[in-house]
């Protein structure tokens, strides 16, 4: 009988916090108002919660982890029914009284719950009502010793729970709530595609959440921050990242595509937003690089060590699930990560990386010219006086090749700009710079800036070709007629396309 009692007590504890909404048992001057929290409830128990939410996110439909909580309410009074039948066959009449203003107040809880995220009148609230009711009338039948009989109790309440516990079950659609984290907005494309699928998922809500980064100084810290939530396509609706309180709503699903946590030379999130936090604030991290890398041979070790480093960056190591662009790509990653934590690991890395593609290469060829809208100021570049269009060449200088050869590269770029400028009859030179060149050049070259910049303003100046530092790089790519530039992901992406392309020679000037 002790361990009975302790446990009804330790249950009860863990309730505390609901007990006694109304009137607290033993001060009340009559037995009617002693009640009081009974004797209400089946009139009305489920008033809607108070509390402004924006108008941006969704205030209906019950998540995962709510309807989880829902099915604990219930088994919760699944237990609690034994507890009392056990308590009135022992004749401890005070005990299943005080089970039963338990049973109630969790009643109360899980009505609200389901009011707060299915709207009023849905279906089971009706039968929690029911609920209410029956555990009422055997409150006050077993306060006045009246027809208690322990069996029929439990028999009544197992009855009119069942109804509640299929109703939960099957008439509650667990709706999941998705957060997109892109920095960059020219990055984006690395995540648009999974986007578009969860939006059109009714099942689904999915919010864009653009984050704010930093340059760095030389010395490692922060220097200007920037937002880019207003540079989004206009058909993607954003959520500013203060609106949206990640503790309380705990999404369900977080997509990154910065890898890099506080060890990027030149920019950085926020350390909010670092993967390493962001775990904490969900059930599912998933990272999907902003990059296409050429494809190797797994077997190939040399090539296989030449880009390990994109394998072994924080994220990898955060995620839940990593998103590389192709099957191959992901045997490169577990190799590689396998070697680096060892062969007791290399199953966590075949369950973690997925080769399902890259969502940058559904932009890619998602994109159509017929669809494009071209800027005025380009078009007066790239059409020919009769109205036909010149051929277009995209340009891409890299953040690496500049940071390699310098004052050299500086030179290369100034003879292209020459060689193009000469042609600019029958070709149209549409340069498009790494978007992080300004911010990597002040970090890591300061020295370097003033030339650059000053190669970037007689460029512009001059007006005879096309300056891209826009976030829409698939539009250059659907554009032009040929690639010519730096090598990097943009070159895995053109490939696709099927168009020429090129690679540029620092060493060569005539």
């Amino acid at each position: 009988m002790a361990s009975q009692e302790g446990w009804w007590k330790e249950w009860l504890e863990s309730l505390r916090p609901v007990r006694y909404r109304g009137a607290k048992r033993g001060t009340a001057s009559s037995e009617d108002d002693q009640y009081t929290l009974l004797k209400k409830c089946p009139q009305r128990h489920y008033g809607t919660a108070s509390g402004k939410t924006c108008r941006k996110f969704r205030e209906s439909g019950m998540r995962k982890t709510q309807k989880n909580q829902a099915e604990e309410y219930i088994q919760l009074l699944e237990r609690a029914h034994g507890a009392v039948k056990k308590a009135v066959g022992t004749k401890n009449y005070d005990i299943a009284m005080d089970l039963l203003e338990q049973c109630q107040d969790v009643a109360i809880r899980l009505g609200e719950l389901i009011e707060n995220t299915q709207g009023e009148g849905f279906c089971t609230v009706s039968l929690l009502e029911d609920y209410c009711e029956l555990v009422y009338r055997v409150h006050e039948g077993i306060a006045g010793r009246q027809n208690v009989n322990e069996d029929k109790i439990f028999k009544n309440l197992r009855k009119t729970l069942i109804p509640i516990k299929n109703s939960v079950r099957n008439d509650i659609e667990v709706r999941t709530e998705i957060v997109f984290l892109p920095y960059k907005a020219s990055m984006w494309d690395s995540l648009e595609s999974i986007w578009k699928a969860a939006d059109e998922d009714p099942a689904c809500d999915a919010y864009v959440i653009p984050i704010p980064y930093y340059d760095k100084n030389p010395d490692g810290s922060f220097r200007e921050v920037h937002y880019e939530g207003n540079l989004y396509p206009e058909d993607v609706p954003v959520v500013h990242y203060n609106d949206y309180n990640f503790e309380g709503r705990k999404p369900d699903v977080i997509y990154i595509h910065n890898p890099y946590d506080e060890y990027n030379h030149v920019t950085s999130v926020h350390p909010f937003f670092y993967s390493a936090n962001l775990k904490n604030f969900t059930d599912k991290l998933v990272y999907v690089p902003y990059f296409i890398l050429g494809e190797v041979d797994p077997e190939n070790q040399e090539a296989v060590e030449s880009i390990q480093h994109f394998c072994t960056v924080p994220a990898v190591f955060h995620a839940d699930k990593v998103v590389v662009q192709s099957e191959a790509m992901r045997q490169v990653y577990i190799k590689v990560l396998t070697k680096e934590m060892g062969e007791k690991t290399r199953k966590v890395w075949e369950e973690k990386i997925l080769g399902l593609g890259s969502p940058k290469m559904d932009k890619v060829l998602g994109t159509r010219k017929e669809n494009i809208q071209v800027p005025d100021e380009w078009l007066k570049v790239i059409e020919k006086p009769d109205g036909s269009w010149k051929k277009i060449i995209f340009y891409n200088t890299s953040v690496s090749a500049l940071l390699k050869h310098e004052d050299k590269m500086l030179k290369k770029m100034a003879y292209v700009f020459g060689v193009f400028k000469e042609n600019q009859e029958e070709v149209a030179l549409l340069w498009r710079p790494h978007p992080l060149i300004k911010a990597t050049i002040e970090s890591m070259r300061p020295g370097l800036w003033e030339e650059y910049r000053k190669l970037v303003e007689l460029y512009r100046e001059e007006g005879w070709g096309i300056y891209d530092d826009t976030p829409d790089m698939d539009r250059a790519v659907c554009l032009s007629d040929a690639y010519y530039g730096d090598g990097s992901s943009i070159v895995q992406l053109y490939k696709e396309t099927g168009k020429p392309i090129m690679m540029q020679d620092v060493d060569i000037l005539d």
